[in-house]
């Protein structure tokens, strides 16, 4: 029952932040216990996706599922890099937290949604793309108090991180393989 509540606080929440309307951090622990919390969801959401995606292309093995769990791992390391970029640029003495647990439960909705559209419809994953970059901007204005032009800069470069990392890595895996 908590895992649902939990969900419709974050989606209350980011509907407020896309909004602009106050209040929206009431419905984000921005603790870290509220860390925890949307870490073990990032997680168990990337664990689905990994068995919807399988039910399409067999189960992984162990250590194949091991390798696309870190992977799902390295977006977080996207998103961090993302923020603490930002805000290194800025010289900003502010804490992560309320950018980086609504960022999660952004990159849950994005593992969700872009898992089904890359089944059902893959040509529409750049508007995916483009909506995970309008909610990092408005996250930037909201948590960040950052001015548009910071923001849009932080939406990029995240969503750049974001999208460009699983093809990097494919491509990286894809030139490793010998050619018979």
């Amino acid at each position: 029952m908590t895992l649902w509540l939990t969900l419709r606080d974050a989606l209350t929440g980011w509907l407020k932040l896309l909004r602009d309307e106050p209040g929206w951090e009431a419905h984000f622990r921005l603790s870290r216990a509220g860390l925890v919390t949307a870490l073990a969801l990032f997680y168990l959401f990337a664990f689905l996706a990994v068995m919807l995606a399988s039910l399409q292309v067999g189960v992984p093995t162990l250590p194949g599922f091991i390798n696309i769990m870190l992977v799902q791992s390295l977006w977080l390391v996207a998103l961090l890099i993302g923020i603490f970029v930002t805000r290194n640029f800025l010289r900003a003495r502010m804490t992560v937290l309320p950018l980086l647990i609504p960022a999660i439960f952004a990159l849950i909705a994005y593992l969700v949604l872009g898992t089904l559209v890359s089944l059902i419809l893959g040509a529409l994953l750049p508007l995916l793309w483009l909506g995970l970059a309008v909610l990092l901007f408005r996250l930037g204005r909201a948590a960040g108090q950052w001015t548009r032009g910071v923001s849009v800069a932080f939406a990029v470069l995240t969503t750049v991180l974001l999208v460009g990392l699983p093809m990097t890595l494919y491509m990286l895996s894809a030139a490793a393989i010998p050619a018979a």
